[in-house]
């Protein structure tokens, strides 16, 4: 199975999952997903941003400019109620949809 076609429908709540527990920039959320997942999911520039700003735009997310240090200004975003409440549901809807995938394919052949 194409895993690109899998991460279209997971990319809010993956995001939204790491961000639930404080706020990060872009590369740390990546970073995040990237090592709860086992590597098994790698963010690229090319979801993970424009997924930001989407989530950003419907209030899912607020961010703010931060002065880097010694690097370069970074974005950081943070979870709203309204992207916690986002969170919430899709992750039920997540687990449903898992849950009945693995009662299809567990039942015996020739049931």
């Amino acid at each position: 199975m194409d895993r690109s076609q899998l991460l279209k429908g997971t990319t809010a709540l993956l995001i939204l999952g790491v961000l639930k527990d404080g706020e990060l920039y872009g590369y740390e959320i990546a970073q995040r997903i990237r090592e709860r997942s086992g590597a098994f999911i790698d963010p690229g520039e090319g979801w993970l941003y424009p997924a930001l700003h989407r989530l950003e735009k419907h209030g899912a997310l607020q961010a703010s400019w931060r002065d880097g240090g010694l690097g370069p200004r970074r974005r950081y975003y943070r979870i709203t109620e309204g992207g916690l409440r986002t969170f919430n549901a899709q992750s039920a809807e997540w687990e449903q949809f898992a849950r009945s995938v693995r009662l299809v394919t567990a039942q015996p052949a020739n049931a």
